[in-house]
């Protein structure tokens, strides 16, 4: 059992329930990253503190996450992948009660740390026991649904947040995870006792446990704090950046050299799990930036609700869950890297149906694009994942999974602030031309012939210009994230062809 190979696979009902309890894991911890998104003004109004000191509840989550999601191979050798599984599981819930609980701005932040903190590891585990109760020829099926969850729950954590802070509070976003998290106990430990590893007792690696919350911390700091405080202009961040450079550099220096590294970074040897996750990475992060700025746009520039602006972007994952099984049954007789292509060049066309909406787009053609990319997901998303995975053994099926799961939460931190800060300087820009060359005097006379008085015609004129300088600004976010999605393709190729296409069959398992 020390290499990961397990005595008892489910089969039938038993091995669908460990998938899904498996996957709502995922999705609950997942979700957790953006459901208090839209619920900060609630938040902030129902414990007498400031937004932007209601906004370090998502801070808090996405840095305690982003660090201990590495520990995940660590825990699962040290105390055995189910005992890791389960006791993180219980952690989280309990600190989703204190979150909900919560009746002052320090004790939420405190317990969103402590549940960023247990859901971290939740993540690349639930990953890897799905690897391994799924036989290599059946690999794909269970890859795709535990995928489809990692897609479909960062664009319904608003629509969630959203729709339970207006219908009954916001200490509902947290409390809910509670019987999702008892029935994923329940189901785990009476399901899969046969699949559990022998624990190993390794030392923990202080100094490098030290040098990754650091680095790791400091990193997300910058990201969430730099398009606020102008990035390296102010001097906070520019500390922090530093910090998270040398931090970092260290980190990975030590963790090679270390007798008993916390992280195994030597999984990156395999270079098909590396370029894969890379891809990956960027990926996510270019479509993630649409999941950011679209909701905004909505709101701000064309009137839309929250709630509107929420459906606009989970019909995408609607469509994906139409797609979920079919990747697997391409991959029975065609080469996983010619479904990835398809599914790249997919999305960086849908990316880019974008580029030419204007602020007349009715709320059907706003659907359209994001309706098309959620057939592409599966395609490209779920077999990147098996055929990522597919390059690594069993016994270093929890660190890849770790570190599979730390670049998509650093490619969705990525995509959000460098999205968000060219969108803000675009809109900028684009409304100093246009002010330019707007025609103000013939324009006030009109207004003024339609009753407008002088102020009312510099207001109207002030938000025309600001909706289509917005609207410019998003037109060439989704340009250039829909050319940087096409030119992903090349780097596919790179990618070695499992010995059995597309059945995610490790490479030296054997």
């Amino acid at each position: 059992m020390s290499d990961g190979t397990p005595l008892y696979l489910p089969r039938g009902r038993p091995l669908i329930l460990a998938t899904m309890a498996l996957a709502a894991a995922n999705f609950v911890v997942v979700l957790d990253t953006t459901i208090a998104n839209v619920s900060v003004p609630h938040i902030a109004g129902s414990l007498g503190v400031s937004s932007s000191q209601a906004a370090w509840t998502i801070t808090a989550y996405a840095v305690a996450d982003a660090i201990t999601v590495l520990l995940a191979g660590w825990l699962a050798m040290r105390f055995g992948a189910i005992r890791a599984f389960t006791g993180a599981l219980m952690g989280f819930g309990a600190f989703s009660v204190l979150c909900g609980l919560s009746p002052t701005i320090e004790m939420l932040v405190i317990a969103r740390i402590g549940q960023g903190m247990c859901g971290g590891p939740l993540i690349p585990l639930s990953q890897a026991l799905l690897m391994r109760i799924y036989p290599p020829e059946t690999r794909a099926k269970g890859s795709a649904i535990w995928s489809s969850t990692t897609l479909l729950a960062p664009v319904l954590g608003p629509v969630f947040g959203g729709l339970i802070s207006d219908g009954l509070s916001w200490h509902w976003i947290f409390l809910i995870n509670i019987p999702v998290v008892i029935g994923c106990i329940l189901s785990v430990t009476a399901l899969l006792k046969g699949v559990e590893n022998e624990p190993v007792d390794r030392p923990i690696d202080r100094v490098g446990f030290a040098l990754m919350v650091l680095g790791i911390g400091a990193l997300q700091l910058v990201l969430d704090l730099g398009r606020e405080h102008d990035w390296f202009g102010d001097p906070t961040v520019l500390g922090l950046a530093i910090v998270a450079a040398i931090a970092l550099a260290a980190f990975v220096i030590w963790e090679l050299t270390a007798e008993h590294p916390l992280v195994d970074l030597r999984v990156f040897r395999h270079y098909g799990y590396t370029i894969g996750m890379l891809c990956f990475t960027m990926g996510f992060g270019t479509y993630y930036a649409g999941v950011v700025v679209i909701p905004q746009w909505m709101q701000v520039s064309l009137g839309y609700t929250a709630t509107q602006a929420g459906l606009a972007t989970c019909v995408t994952g609607l469509a994906a869950i139409a797609m979920t099984t079919v990747p697997a049954r391409l991959a029975h007789w065609m080469d996983a890297r010619l479904i990835i292509s398809i599914g790249i060049l997919w999305m960086g066309g849908a990316t880019i149906m974008r580029s030419s909406w204007t602020s007349e787009v009715d709320f059907w053609q706003l659907l359209l694009p994001q309706f098309l990319m959620g057939f592409a997901f599966p395609l490209c998303f779920t077999t990147l994942i098996f055929t990522s995975f597919a390059q690594v053994p069993p016994r270093e099926m929890a660190t890849a999974a770790g570190l599979f799961a730390f670049m998509r939460t650093t490619g969705l931190a990525f995509g959000t602030s460098l999205s968000l800060t060219f969108w803000d300087s675009e809109g900028r820009v684009a409304g100093s031309e246009l002010a330019g060359s707007l025609h103000s005097d013939a324009t006030s006379a009109a207004l003024a012939a339609n009753g407008f008085s002088i102020e009312q015609s510099r207001e109207f004129i002030a938000q025309l210009v600001h909706r289509e300088a917005v609207t410019l600004a998003t037109d060439k976010i989704f340009l250039a994230s829909g050319v940087a999605t096409c030119l992903m393709v090349v780097a596919i190729w790179f990618i070695p062809l499992p010995k059995k296409p597309g059945m995610g069959a490790p490479a030296d398992a054997h």
